[in-house]
This record gives structure tokens, C-alpha cells and sequence, in this order.
């Protein structure tokens, strides 16, 4: 168990601190509060050497629990995800669920689920949040092995959670880590749940004396491994997906397979899939297969990077001859997805094109389960800043189509919504790789995405002899050539960001809610403006938009006069502005060359014109 030294805190009250009050309080705090010799030592030697600009930074701003939880980097102070930190934060949201759950026989028989990634600490912020809920008499179900992030969601389902937390940064650098939060429901917490957890955790920031003591973790009836009792009913719903042909041709199918793990805990899971649908076994990327919080072999263990991240798993590919390429980020809940091509280059799929294979067949598939379906009650979900070719599909094919706010947590409550009212949701996706088939679980899973994708290409092959590839060509003849482009610059000034986003929005001589009316010399033309920053939208009658607004974040969409959709926003935990950009052509339009020049140059010029790299001294990604 962890204990403060006496001897720091002596040491402390016979230091010269900064002579700000508040400074010098959270200090103290620190010093009396910290159990972690680590963290405690990194304050104390920043106050001999009177770095007061890094103690302000580090203890007078405080991490705010959002809707993605926590994420930050691991290091002493209230502002980043260390011992104490996320000890108050489980004291908060344990203090939460109890006000929203006041029966003691529902904290005794529903209790919380945690689990954990390979990340460093990882292991370590799961057990002393155990700590925190065993001491307040909630059944705690902890796993003892990392797992995937989605088990964590589908655990709540099965066993009837109050709620879940999994310690992951998924695809962040090795210095983070994160806290994502689960509700009852088993999708993401959103309002107010957040800003209740926040509130709670504000009024129980000092750690109880017990909150450190592992003897709770050895001795409690009321601490369960839930491993046994949901992973293999996991599997099984995930082979109910699957017609007893459709594993046929899985066991025959002579299309091979290379996966990548990405330093995380993908790989034992996605290898019982595969064995679970009787697809035959994958090619393992050996580097990347096992969890490892140095990410070794790739510092950004991020698949959606593109082939920057992916150049061992297409060497392994090359090497062993696999025809198509899937690689999970390090919490397995996301997919990145690449096939050979006829140049012998392997073709990366984006997550707008994976969205519309993946929702193509499981409409194909729910179709050839259920002939007699009423297809009018089936619906599918995108984020709103993801390809609106679900919307194309939908309109010929007669399901329901809805987009919402950008992360799962706003698709998967959407899709309980959906379910309340009676519709069977088949699929959800968003452009950043994030697929959700079915709702076994309500959040993007990548270890199912794997089953299905590898599946679909399986029955391409088998039934049609066709690959991934022109499959997507053929669903773009059919409902229409959609393109996008989605993309980042690197801003670490978030006072740059602001400005950069209320030049937008003040255009016209720094009017408010006047923005950009075209690009490129007024060559092409801006229709409408939504902005869900401040609730504007110049499309409404009542100039108000109809999706939730969040004066938090940064996002601004632009519907240009050609049908090209552009909308900017700023990601919530990395320092990137990001930029998202489609083009949807008509079934009739087949010059797909024309319309893909046409983006270009527009995204071209609006990151030019309305994002001013040069003059923000903003840092492009790199290809």
C-alpha cells in the first residue's frame, strides 16, 4: 500500500513556497492527499525548485470529467490521470450512482463493472477504483485480464450493470491514459450525466484513508472476475449473426487474413472470433500482437493514421501473401481495414467506405435471415460528420436513416432510443473507424467488425467472386459516388483555435453569426451554415439548430451550393482541428474523376482560407 512519507510533509512545512494562497494550498493538498511515492515526489521536487509556472499549470486546473470521461497524460497534478485523480474520480461517480440509485440492494446486487487495456497504470486505476466501490458496498466486478473495450459495455447488458468504466486511452501516445464511463444503459454517458459526475467528484475530492488499502481486493465477497459469465455468451451472440451457410463459407473461403493487434489486447479476441465464425486463422503481425505500453514499434498505435501506422502489418501481408489486412487499435475498438489491389499496393479503406460496405451487408444479411422483414422498421446511424451515403442507401432501399452528434456515446443512445420506439437498429458507424454491427453492444466494437468484415469478404468471393474493392465500386454505381476527405492540422494554442473558429463565425467585419459565403473567389458558393458551437443554423426557419449545441467544443458544418459538405471542428482529446469534407454525387453522374478534382480543390482551399496554416503556424499531418 502507498503511504506519503512524514518526512515529505515535514519537509514541505520547512520550505519557502510561491506566496500565492491558492498555489500554496494546492500543494499542501497534493502533498497530504497523494498516496503514490511517484507522483508525490514529482510536486516536491518541482517546489525546491521553485517551478511555480509548472505547479499552477499542474494544480490550480483541474481535468474535467466530460462525455469521453478522462484522458490526459500520466503525471502528477490535477490536471492529468495519475492515483489521486482518479481515486476522486471514482469517489465522485461512485457518490453519483448512489444519489440516481439510492436502494443499497441495488449497489449489492447490480455493482459496477471495470476493465482495463495493456496502457501502463491501466491495471492499477481499475483496482483502486474496485477499492473505492467495495468500500461503498457495491458488488464490483473487476476483470483480471485485459480486455477489450467493448466487453466492458456488453458486461453492463448481460449482468445488469449500474455501470462501467474501462481504463483506456484506446489510441493515444504511451505518456496516456483515460477513464470512460458507461452508463446503465450500456452506451456512454452524455447530459447530464456528465456534468452530474463532474459536480459529485468536486464535492468528494478528498480521499477517504481506505481508498488505497488492498485488502479490500483479497477479501470481499463482493468482488467477482465477470470474465466466464460474459465472454463466451459474447461470442455466441456474435455467431447468431451468421447463417449456418454463411460459416460455410467461412471454413472454405481460400481468402487469407494478416492482423495487427497494435501493441494491444486485440489479438486474443479477434482470434476467437475468427475460430467462433469458422473463419480459418489469421496471419499474426508477431511485433504487434501482444499488449505493450512502450508501443515499440509504432508511437502513434493509432490504425486510423493510415499506412503510417500500418507498415509492418502490409510487410507481413506482403511476406505471407494475405489478400486483405485488418488491424485493431490498442482497446480493440476500432478497425482499420486494407485489401491488395490489382498493382499488388494494398488498397486502405477509410472509414466512410468501411461504412458503407459494413452497412450494405448487414442489411444483406439481416435481409437473408429475416425474407419476411419489414424493412421500413429497420434503421441506420452516422455520426454527423461521417459520408452520407447510409442516407443515399436508405432512400432507395426504404430503412430509416439518422445521423447525430459526432462520437458513440450520442449514436449509441440514439440507437436505445430507436429500439424504445420499436425499430430493429442493423447498424452505426463514424468516419474515424468506429462500427457498431447489431446492438449486442452499444458502442463501437472492433473485435466484431473483424468477424463481419472478414465475413463479407468471404461471401464477395464465394457467391459474387468479387473483392472489397469493387463491391465499394458497385455501391457507388448504385446509390451514387460518394467521396470524402478527412483530415487534421496540429494546433497546441488552444487560444489559436479560438480565434481561428470566431473569425469564422464573425466574418463580416466582426459581426456576429457572419460567416464565409464562398471560397476561391466566390467560385464556389456556401448555401447554409450550421454552427454547433453557439446553436446557429442559417437552414432553419428559426436560424436555430435542431442537433444538440456544446459551447465546450468547437463545430461549424458548411453545405456548399454543389452538395459538398465541409465541417471543421476541434477533436476533444488530442490537439488536432480537424476537417471533414464530402461530395455525393447522383447515380446518373458517372464522371466520379470530375467530382473527386472538385473536392480536392475545395478542401484545398478552405483549409487555406479558413484554417490559415501559415499564418496560425499550424502543423499539416503527415501522409
Amino acid at each position: 500500500m502507498c503511504q506519503p512519507t512524514s518526512q515529505m510533509i515535514c519537509q514541505l512545512k520547512n520550505m519557502t513556497l510561491s506566496g500565492d494562497p491558492e498555489l500554496d494550498g494546492q500543494i499542501r493538498k497534493w502533498i497530504r492527499w497523494d498516496r503514490c511515492p511517484s507522483t508525490s515526489a514529482q510536486i516536491m521536487d518541482a517546489v525546491k525548485a521553485q517551478d511555480w509556472e509548472t505547479l499552477r499549470k499542474r494544480l490550480c486546473n483541474r481535468i474535467t470529467f466530460g462525455t469521453a470521461g478522462l484522458r490526459a497524460c500520466m503525471r502528477a497534478g490535477f490536471d492529468s490521470m495519475n492515483e489521486l485523480v482518479v481515486v476522486q474520480t471514482a469517489q465522485g461517480l461512485c457518490e453519483y450512482i448512489k444519489a440516481q440509485y439510492p436502494k443499497s440492494e441495488d449497489w449489492k446486487e447490480r455493482g459496477i463493472v471495470f476493465g482495463y487495456d495493456g496502457r501502463y497504470n491501466s491495471h492499477r486505476f481499475a483496482e483502486l477504483s474496485a477499492i473505492v466501490f467495495l468500500n461503498n458496498n457495491f458488488r464490483v466486478y473487476l476483470f483480471k485480464r485485459l480486455v477489450a473495450t467493448p466487453f466492458v459495455p456488453y458486461t453492463i447488458l448481460r449482468l445488469g450493470c449500474l455501470a462501467g468504466v474501462m481504463v483506456t486511452a484506446s489510441h493515444n501516445p504511451k505518456e496516456d491514459n483515460g477513464y470512460k464511463v458507461y452508463w446503465t444503459n450500456g452506451a456512454q454517458i452524455i447530459p447530464p450525466h456528465d456534468a452530474g459526475i463532474q459536480e459529485s467528484i468536486m464535492q468528494n475530492l478528498e480521499p477517504r484513508s481506505e481508498s488505497w488499502d488492498e485488502t479490500a481486493l483479497c477479501c470481499s465477497d463482493f468482488l467477482d472476475d465477470p470474465y466466464d459469465s460474459v465472454v463466451p455468451f459474447y461470442y455466441d451472440s456474435l455467431k447468431r449473426n451468421f447463417s449456418c451457410k454463411l460459416l460455410e463459407m467461412n471454413a472454405k473461403c481460400p481468402i487469407s487474413f494478416t492482423h495487427s493487434a497494435m501493441h494491444g489486447v486485440g489479438h486474443p479476441y479477434v482470434k476467437q472470433a475468427f475460430e467462433k465464425v469458422r473463419l480459418k486463422p489469421f496471419v499474426s503481425v508477431v511485433e504487434q500482437a501482444e499488449a505493450d505500453p512502450e508501443f515499440p514499434t509504432t508511437p502513434m498505435p493509432n490504425p486510423e493514421e493510415g499506412k503510417t501506422s500500418l507498415q509492418l502489418s502490409i510487410k507481413t501481408a506482403k511476406q505471407y501473401k494475405t489478400e486483405i489486412i485488418l488491424a485493431n487499435d490498442p482497446d480493440a475498438d476500432r478497425l482499420a481495414v486494407a485489401e491488395i489491389a490489382e498493382d499488388g499496393n494494398y488498397k486502405l479503406f477509410n472509414g466512410n467506405e468501411l461504412g458503407a460496405l459494413l452497412g450494405w451487408w448487414c442489411l444483406e444479411n439481416y435481409r437473408a435471415r429475416n425474407p419476411n422483414a419489414d424493412i421500413s422498421k429497420c434503421a441506420m446511424i452516422a455520426s454527423t460528420v461521417s459520408s452520407k451515403f447510409l442516407g443515399s442507401m436508405a432512400k432507395q432501399e426504404g430503412f430509416e436513416f439518422y445521423e447525430t452528434l459526432t462520437g458513440f456515446k450520442w449514436m449509441g443512445n440514439k440507437a436505445i432510443e430507436l429500439q424504445e420506439a420499436g425499430k430493429t437498429v442493423l447498424f452505426a458507424f463514424e468516419e474515424a473507424i468506429g462500427f457498431m454491427v447489431g446492438t449486442a453492444v452499444l458502442d463501437k466494437d472492433g473485435v466484431s467488425a473483424a468477424a463481419h468484415t472478414a465475413t463479407m469478404a468471404c461471401y464477395l468471393r464465394c457467391t459474387q467472386c468479387m473483392t472489397l474493392q469493387e463491391k465499394l465500386r458497385e455501391l457507388y454505381e448504385t446509390y451514387g459516388y460518394h467521396n470524402s476527405i478527412c483530415s487534421y492540422v496540429i494546433c497546441r494554442c488552444p487560444p489559436v483555435i479560438e480565434r481561428i473558429f470566431q473569425r469564422l463565425r464573425n466574418f463580416d467585419n466582426c459581426q456576429p453569426n457572419t460567416y464565409p459565403k464562398s471560397i476561391l473567389n466566390g467560385t464556389y458558393e456556401i448555401e447554409h451554415v450550421r454552427d454547433l458551437t453557439t446553436g446557429y443554423d442559417s437552414s432553419t426557419s428559426d436560424k436555430k439548430a435542431t442537433l444538440p449545441t456544446s459551447s465546450s467544443s468547437q463545430m461549424i458544418t458548411f453545405t456548399f451550393k454543389n452538395g459538398v459538405v465541409v465541417t471543421l471542428r476541434t477533436s476533444g482529446t488530442e490537439p488536432k482541428v480537424k476537417y471533414y469534407a464530402e461530395i455525393i454525387g447522383k447515380p446518373e453522374e458517372k464522371n466520379w474523376l470530375k467530382l473527386t478534382n472538385t473536392l480536392n480543390t475545395m478542401v484545398e482551399a478552405i483549409v487555406e482560407e479558413f484554417y490559415q496554416p501559415a499564418k496560425n503556424n499550424l502543423e499539416r499531418k503527415k501522409d
